[in-house]
């Protein structure tokens, strides 16, 4: 029996990247979507890539937010998205944090950006070729830790990040050059 063929994803942050950070996001009425997050979806989804968010979220190991919070949040998310013809097809979350962490989420944990974790699992349960797929970040955790997974490319959203961030990867201004990029590759 043949495997299915594995196939490319574009993997984004969520706070900073989909949408405007704000601070420990769990709230609908808080959501203020990045600009040009949706021409992005859909011209990589036109282009055969899968949708992947993959995101730390220390406002569950903080204790601000409730897992459940955030799952309400992602569907909602999903659902408004859906509404402009994108499909995530699946969102990866990390609720640890190894400093300030409360109870069970206090620890450090392989899925924790800069670690690569949430892009392993997402290229085995997804069937992702991780060396033919993209990273959109706004930190240089993002950056690393799609240098870490073997990525054909990373991009830095300027405007989040005060310094500049080791390993490979291209710094944009808007998410309209990753969309011009994307295209260029096909």
């Amino acid at each position: 029996m043949t495997s299915p063929a594995k196939v490319r994803a574009l993997f984004l942050d969520r706070d900073g990247v989909v949408n405007h950070e704000v601070g420990y996001l769990y709230r609908p009425e808080d959501v203020r979507w990045v600009e040009g997050i949706v021409p992005l979806c859909r011209t990589a989804q036109s282009l055969g890539y899968k949708l992947i968010v993959v995101t730390n979220q220390s406002g569950i190991a903080r204790g601000y937010y409730t897992p459940q919070q955030f799952e309400d949040l992602m569907t909602w998310m999903r659902s408004e998205l859906a509404r402009d013809g994108i499909t995530l097809n699946a969102v990866y979350h990390c609720p640890y944090h190894p400093v300030h962490g409360v109870g069970e989420y206090k620890r450090e944990h392989e899925d924790r950006k800069p670690g690569a974790g949430m892009l392993r699992r997402a290229a085995s349960e997804e069937w992702i070729d991780l060396s033919q797929s993209v990273l959109v970040g706004d930190r240089c955790s993002d950056i690393a830790a799609a240098n870490a997974a073997g990525l054909k490319q990373a991009f830095l959203l300027r405007g989040t990040e005060s310094v500049p961030c080791e390993g490979l990867h291209r710094v944009v201004e808007s998410l309209a050059e990753v969309e011009q990029w994307l295209v260029g590759q096909s």
